[in-house]
């Protein structure tokens, strides 16, 4: 009887295997499956429909299109709870899964798997051909939601792009099939329920894009970039498709293709910890992963390279470098990065304004690991070509940029880079890139993305969009995806009416405090120092703050937010010491919260918050130290642009 209830409340099956249910773990999400006459699948919330039924379905050339009048052979169904570790701890050091499964096996060699878990909903097709190889040419996957009030909808001109967009809220209505969107974004509903979508487990095959309906209806279509037929060299860097194939993806009769995800929040703050895109992904390809350091990295470009009080000429030189090694070291940051410059952009073994051999030599002395940038063109040239020289020079990882592409043939290459990396020892910090979609999961090495307006918009937004408010988006948004590698930092700080972009002295919009509080909210475990050191040094309560605030976490606890209006974090380091992050748009908040997310006792809280002129002054702030005791209300007052951070520290 157990056992019967159980699978009741797994599965429901009706009509002969032509509709069928499944349920979260906790009951309150539920799939139905329409086999007849074509595959579709409709999303409920506690039977309450939050998407109306909508088509899936693969097409391979020379086959009948998988998803159109399918017969079902055969339906298994699972349940799992488990813990799974993550190498490279983004949010905790034990992530929890629980989930419903449904695999449901057709006529003609081919399935779909679903799953049910209480943050979300997940599908994805299998072959089981005999057949070496095949061609996909096409892949029905959409999104209708059932009364959605508007999107943050990362609108793109392009397949071809950095991925770096503003999640603006766009009403339904202004979706047409003119307008597309790169991955993740974000549907919210009449109720105020969050639907996020996005993808993961990508392998071997393109990234997934939406697109507005012709109805203009709210109803998203989704769309690939199909695999490039002829590309044109347009610079050392720029590898851009003119024409494309026929084809999505040429690849193996009989493999998993990605997961589409459809992660679902009835606050927004559940979206904060929502780890299903890392938990779908393939599990890690390495066995040893102790060499993977996460840490933090003193950034040469965002500041151009600008010192002062010096007796050298500044620049891409070996001076300067040294200058930046000796400031990591006293700081006890992992990592210094040498960006564009260091060598010729197209050729990695053409390099005369560093002395590599000295600088690594130094560097190795200080015990400060060095990461060198490169274009995705000339590394994936030339990548056995300079490995002797990464070995030499003991390079701890790689900043490889300007993919701006995720068709078939561009996935292969961020797979292959990081099999390789991961082969010789080498971090990869993906730049230029395409949101995360499971690859740092299965090559741990793989250690952040950019995919994000990060700060070095700074340096040329006229339009004035690296903003706070965008600031307290992205964490409900392309954060979940994935670590996004913002690149904060800035010790030069201003309000919106007295910013303005500079390239060479770059500022950022916010309070001292706001920028300070990225470095708890925003996660990238290999988190840059991103102003010049001659700035930090002026500052030396923040540089305290920041030589110690870790890159990796322990655990997370999502305190309190709304979507672009403001954001509470709240995360334990390993070493036991809590931090509490908040971040708030140009209104300004008076906010009260609850500390029980710190264990029972009393701690010693040091607090960086908004001083008394910050809305006027956005570099004000005041540190003090108190005590408080475990569940004590908090007071955080965030001026305009605002922020708040506070170290824990139990007594």
């Amino acid at each position: 009887m157990n056992h019967l209830l159980r699978f009741a409340l797994i599965l429901l099956t009706f009509n002969s295997l032509q509709a069928q249910s499944l349920l979260s773990p906790g009951g309150a999400l539920r799939i139905q499956i329409q086999t007849s006459p074509a595959l579709s699948w409709q999303l409920f919330l506690r039977d309450e429909p939050l998407t109306q039924p909508a088509p899936l379905s693969l097409t391979v050339e020379g086959m009948e299109v998988l998803g159109n009048n399918p017969v079902v052979l055969k339906s298994e169904t699972q349940s799992i709870q488990r813990n799974a570790r993550p190498d490279v701890r983004q949010k905790s050091a034990t992530i929890p899964e629980s989930f419903n499964e449904l695999t449901l096996t057709f006529k003609g060699d081919w399935g779909v798997v679903f799953r049910a878990y209480d943050e979300g909903i997940a599908y994805r097709f299998f072959t089981t051909f005999q057949k070496e190889q095949v061609f996909v040419t096409e892949e029905v996957c959409a999104f209708r939601p059932a009364g959605c009030k508007s999107y943050y909808f990362p609108e793109e001109e392009g397949f071809y792009s950095h991925n770096e967009r503003v999640f603006q809220p766009t009403a339904p209505t202004d979706l047409d099939e003119t307008k597309l969107a790169s991955l993740p974004l974000l549907a919210v509903m009449e109720n105020d329920v969050k639907i996020l979508v996005t993808e993961t487990d990508l392998q071997d095959y393109p990234g997934l894009w939406m697109r507005g309906a012709v109805e203009k209806n709210g109803n998203l279509n989704g769309v690939l970039p199909y695999f490039p037929k002829t590309t044109v060299r347009t610079s050392n860097r720029d590898i851009q498709p003119v024409d494309r194939d026929y084809y999505l993806a040429k690849t193996k009769g009989t493999r998993s293709y990605p997961w589409r995800l459809f992660l679902v929040a009835e606050k927004d703050v559940q979206l904060l910890n929502n780890q299903m895109s890392w938990l779908l992904a393939e599990p890690s390809r390495l066995n040893n992963t102790a060499w993977i350091k996460p840490g933090k990295v003193s950034w040469d470009w965002w500041n151009a390279l600008n010192l002062q009080g010096v007796d050298f000429r500044t620049g891409v030189n070996t001076e300067t470098y040294k200058y930046f090694v000796d400031f990591a070291a006293e700081n006890g940051l992992e990592y210094v990065i040498l960006d564009e410059g260091w060598s010729d952009t197209g050729n990695l073994l053409l390099n005369g304004a560093v002395d590599m051999d000295a600088l690594a030599a130094y560097a190795k002395s200080k015990k400060v690991g060095l990461i060198l940038w490169t274009t995705w063109v000339a590394i994936d040239l030339g990548f056995y070509q300079i490995l002797p020289y990464l070995k030499k020079w003991d390079i701890k990882g790689l900043k490889i940029d300007f993919m701006q592409r995720d068709d078939q043939e561009m996935v292969q290459f961020y797979w292959r880079m990081a099999e390789q990396c991961a082969r010789h020892g080498l971090l990869v910090d993906y730049h230029g890139a395409h949101k995360p979609a499971g690859l740092q999961r299965t090559w741990p090495n793989v250690i952040s993305f950019e995919g994000v307006f990060g700060l070095e918009n700074c340096k040329w937004d006229t339009r004035k969009r690296i903003d706070p408010e965008h600031d307290v988006t992205i964490p409900f948004t392309r954060q979940v995806a994935g670590p996004m590698d913002y690149t904060p930092g800035a010790m030069l700080n201003y309000q919106k009416n007295d910013w303005s972009p500079s390239f060479n002295r770059p500022a950022s919009m916010g309070t001292r405090c706001h920028e300070l509080a990225k470095y708890i909210v925003f996660e990238s475990p290999l988190q840059m120092l991103s102003d010049s050191p001659t700035n930090y040094r002026k500052e030396p309560e923040c540089l305290q703050f920041l030589s110690k605030v870790p890159s990796v976490w322990d655990k997370t606890v999502p305190v309190a937010g709304q979507i672009g209006d403001y954001v509470i974090m709240a995360r334990q380091a390993a070493n036991g010491l809590w931090y509490l992050g908040a971040m708030g748009d140009w209104t300004g908040w008076n906010l009260k919260i609850d500390s029980k997310f710190l264990p029972a006792g009393e701690y010693e809280m040091e607090v960086f918050e908004d001083g008394l002129n910050a809305d006027r002054n956005a570099q004000d702030y005041k540190r003090s130290v108190r005590r408080i005791k475990s569940g004590n209300v908090l007071e955080l007052g965030l001026a305009k642009g605002g922020g708040y951070v506070a170290v824990f520290r139990r007594l």
